[in-house]
């Protein structure tokens, strides 16, 4: 039977179909109000380029473009990737003991409490100008909302879940892996989205720190060179990047949660 309720968007494309127009009605109403401040407001375009000039020079330095944007994205993956793997740990060993608990939870307030800003130039010291400390500034700031939503999820598993896999025999190794993790993983997967959301930040502060690549890096250069349409350039693309591992891991996560009801009915 043919759904009656069906509104706005959805009522004129198909299911699959309204998913990807809605972003670009987004884009093109963002890119409309951009070139409309530039006319109402006559801005020099060293201040703010048209979009128009931001095409131009994303086609005409394309090449250059794609090569530090090939950087920042072997960072933001490297960077994603550890950092997931040290949260995990840390979220797996505070949820099998309590002492350790007390000794890491520190920790993890401490990583976010020193601002991000002010680490980066530790690192770049210590690893020098290369990838390695881009990689791990990444991995610093995806480290903490992984381990606090894996643990979180670890800790409120449901006591009459852990009760009954006990009366079984379930104990250890066995009740975390059979009981807590499955019951954790909606938790571990609102901690992958928002560390694809500010994964980026790691890598790109880490370039404009010290670096000899990178988008930040080629924007930190277009900046003093006031070339400022291809900083807006560099920039879009690395939204761009971004907008794409955030929805990739988003799309991941649902199909390995489909057992998991969604209660938005909009």
């Amino acid at each position: 039977m043919q759904r009656t309720t069906d509104s706005g968007i959805s009522s004129y494309f198909p299911h699959w179909m309204s998913g990807a127009v809605r972003p670009v009605i987004t884009l093109t109403g963002l890119i409309v109000v951009w070139q409309a401040v530039v006319w109402l407001t006559g801005i020099e375009p060293f201040l703010l380029p048209p979009p128009g000039a931001v095409l131009d020079a994303l086609i005409a330095r394309h090449a250059i473009i794609l090569h530090h944007a090939g950087i920042t994205l072997l960072e933001i993956v490297l960077g994603l990737i550890l950092g997931v793997f040290l949260g995990t740990t840390t979220a797996l060993i505070m949820a099998l003991s309590a002492e350790m608990r007390r000794w890491l939870m520190p920790v993890l307030v401490v990583s976010q409490a020193i601002p991000v800003f002010a680490l980066a130039p530790i690192l770049v010291l210590w690893l020098g100008f290369g990838i390695a400390s881009k990689v791990a500034m990444a991995a610093l700031i995806i480290f903490f909302p992984v381990a606090a939503a894996f643990h979180d999820g670890l800790r409120r598993t449901d006591k009459s879940w852990i009760d009954s896999a006990r009366t079984l025999g379930c104990n250890g190794w066995r009740l975390l892996w059979r009981v807590r993790m499955p019951a954790a993983l909606p938790g571990f997967a609102a901690g992958l989205r928002i560390a694809a959301a500010i994964a980026p930040i790691g890598a790109v502060v880490g370039e404009w720190v010290g670096s000899s690549g990178g988008l930040g890096y080629l924007m930190l250069h277009a900046n003093a060179r006031l070339q400022i349409d291809l900083l807006f350039a560099a920039l879009i693309v690395l939204a761009a990047m971004a907008v794409t591992l955030y929805f990739a891991i988003d799309f991941a996560t649902r199909r390995a949660l489909h057992w998991q009801p969604e209660t938005d009915h909009a």
